[in-house]
């Protein structure tokens, strides 16, 4: 396991803030009870955004015709729909939430080519709101594999406020490979085409790069 890197700096900073209150509390000769209780809590948050940057260590899941679960979550979604942005066809979106507790890097469902990628600013409605994937903030990513476009967001949600994609058009990547991070709550949809075989269905607890949610055919 790791610290991922987009970590550092926001733990470097609370770090830094809780040794200064600390030192000022006791330079200052004002440690009490309360103080402590402050300290203790304040330590308590700070080793829980350490553990939120977390990266596991894993080997992705083998199987040539398989799709990745993009991120770690539950599954909220799984239905046919439209595709208006870029695939505009009709799909099957399979949707994963991400909790605070969750573990919030993200990566590539499948191996290919980067054939698309767009950032659209906008809302931060909760994540698993149906209206989030098209209003809220938010990256498509297409993956041209072997002729078969699989299309997948990163979005935003009600606390989550900033979202790190490291997806670029030409770009060739690999199953498992990473995708980004985004912080504090979000969701992952993925949408793949009508014959694709799903191997998961709502409610199911989901591995970044573990799961396996379809097989292409």
């Amino acid at each position: 396991m790791k610290i991922h890197k987009e970590g550092y700096v926001v733990i470097g900073v609370t770090l830094l803030l809780l040794a200064l209150g600390i030192g000022l509390a006791a330079v200052y000769g004002n440690f009490g009870w309360g103080w402590k209780i402050v300290a203790m809590l304040s330590l308590f948050l700070w080793l829980f955004i350490c553990w939120f940057f977390r990266v596991p260590a894993r080997i992705p899941a083998s199987g040539d015709k398989a799709v990745l679960s993009a991120a770690d979550g539950t599954v909220v979604m799984v239905e046919e729909t439209d595709e208006p942005e870029y695939l505009k066809t009709r799909c099957i979106q399979v949707s994963v939430f991400m909790s605070i507790f969750n573990m919030h890097a993200n990566f590539y469902p499948v191996g290919g080519s980067v054939e698309y990628y767009r950032y659209h600013p906008g809302k931060y409605l909760v994540a698993w709101h149906p209206k989030s994937s098209e209003k809220n903030e938010r990256t498509t990513i297409v993956i041209n594999r072997q002729g078969s476009k699989i299309l997948f967001r990163q979005i935003a949600g009600l606390i989550a406020r900033r979202i790190i994609c490291y997806a670029k058009e030409g770009h060739a990547v690999e199953q498992g490979g990473e995708t980004g991070f985004i912080k504090f709550g979000s969701r992952v949809d993925i949408f793949l085409p009508l014959d694709a075989v799903i191997r998961v269905k709502c409610g199911d607890k989901v591995k970044a790069t573990q799961t396996i949610i379809a097989e292409l055919p």
